[in-house]
């Protein structure tokens, strides 16, 4: 049975430290985050267990969700080291009290009865990669012990109803909304293996499928023939992007429970635009559809100034078909320039200044977005740039940089918040 008055969960990825604060301080109801080993994305920045510790601090202070992936398919030679990072967990009190972790993030059913045995205290939640493509899946996971399955994202939002209706009412699905689409059978790939020994069910994905495609005939080496149906390009693995941010409300009757975005390597702009657009949208949708519907526009503004490759609506509403894929490109559409996250608001012989370690280059003069943590932004004109010693600066060049920023106004601006600055 699907309760409509139950907002659904909203889903972010955490990169780090820092794009997990961003995830919750621009509206998310719940973060994933990645360990040093034995996840999904081993190029992220991940999270040492300290850092685990801090986060799941932040993170329940704020009575937001945290969860750790566990994602990888294990060899022989993983399972020690997955024993051995268990108990790291529960020595660091990751699976009790203000630091627990609120749910791990499996895929093998080997790691799963291990985190069952090793950890009971924690939710295991099922990832996407491990097929689940019916009901029955979902029930075998369900009286298994797990809490919540990952949908397979080949299924449409009339398959994913059907499995709602047929599963326990307390058994929670779980579905993108928003990110990147492997080419690949439910994230399976070997493309990454095969091509540079870089094992994509292992976390280390070295994304073949955005590489350009030739084929060679054998008798004639080094004559290169373009992979095309037609004058489009080569690019034949390269998927668009996937964005739901016009089908909430079928989302919702598909008894979805919890929406997630891909991007645990994504940068803390495309964290703070994702997160502020879709929190803004459900929100808006639980007032009403036609406040959310009028508003739409603002959505697609929002959601199109962090990077992306295009939009599809993925396995949602029929099967992909040649408008799914990018032919002609294996590069972001980028609207905007991530300048930095504000740090601090100091005063300065009687100015207000924006302390930040700046990301991309500025300049005296430039126009620079702040984006507020509700809808709004608030725009601004960089007056003065001064460094750490406050030596005058008229360009910041360096990334990383600790600046001081003086801009033409700053009513309203407050730590956390992120500063952008649209491509020329």
């Amino acid at each position: 049975m699907i309760n409509k008055d139950k907002k659904p969960e909203l889903l972010i990825p955490a990169g780090g430290l820092d794009t997990l604060k961003v995830a919750i301080d621009y509206g998310a109801d719940a973060v994933y985050m990645g360990g040093q080993r034995f996840g999904l994305r081993a190029k992220a920045d991940n999270f040492t267990i300290e850092e685990m510790r801090e986060a799941c601090r932040y993170v329940h202070s704020t009575g937001k969700k945290i969860y750790l992936t566990v994602n990888i398919f294990a060899h022989n030679d993983d399972i020690d080291g997955i024993k051995e990072y268990f108990r790291e967990l529960h020595k660091a009190g990751l699976d009790r009290g203000d630091t627990k972790i609120d749910a791990l993030l499996i895929s093998d059913s080997g790691i799963f009865m291990l985190a069952k045995e090793m950890l009971p205290d924690i939710d295991i939640h099922i990832s996407t990669q491990a097929n689940n493509t019916n009901y029955l899946i979902y029930k075998f996971w369900y009286e298994h012990g797990a809490t919540r399955v990952v949908a397979a994202r080949e299924l449409s939002l009339n398959e994913i109803k059907t499995i709602r209706d047929h599963i326990p009412e307390d058994m929670e699905i779980e579905a993108f909304m928003h990110g990147a689409m492997c080419i690949s059978y439910s994230g399976r790939c070997l493309l990454s293996s095969y091509f540079t020994g870089r094992d994509a069910n292992k976390g280390a994905c070295t994304h073949p499928c955005r590489w350009k495609y030739s084929v060679v005939e054998e008798k004639r080496p080094g004559e290169y023939l373009p992979v095309e149906e037609d004058e489009r390009g080569t690019y034949i693995f390269n998927s668009k992007d996937l964005c739901m941010i016009e089908y909430i409300p079928d989302m919702i009757a598909a008894g979805i429970d919890s929406f997630k975005v891909e991007g645990r390597m994504k940068t803390a702009l495309y964290v703070a635009a994702v997160t502020r657009t879709y929190r803004k949208a459900i929100d808006d949708y639980y007032i009403s559809e036609e406040l959310y519907r009028s508003n739409m526009s603002y959505y697609k503004d929002e959601i199109s100034a962090c990077t992306y490759r295009q939009f599809t609506t993925g396995f949602y509403f029929h099967k992909p078909d040649e408008d799914t894929q990018i032919y002609d490109s294996n590069t972001y559409v980028n609207n905007y320039i991530y300048i930095g996250c504000v740090e601090n608001v100091v005063e300065h012989d009687g100015k207000k200044l924006i302390v930040i370690h700046q990301k991309n280059k500025f300049v005296v003069g430039d126009r620079l977005s702040i984006m507020d943590f509700d809808r709004d932004n608030i725009d601004v004109v960089v007056e003065d740039i001064f460094d750490e010693k406050m030596t005058p600066m008229e360009s910041a060049p360096h990334p990383k940089q600790l600046l001081y920023i003086s801009l033409d106004h700053a009513e309203g601006i407050k730590q956390g918040m992120i500063i952008r600055a649209k491509r020329p």
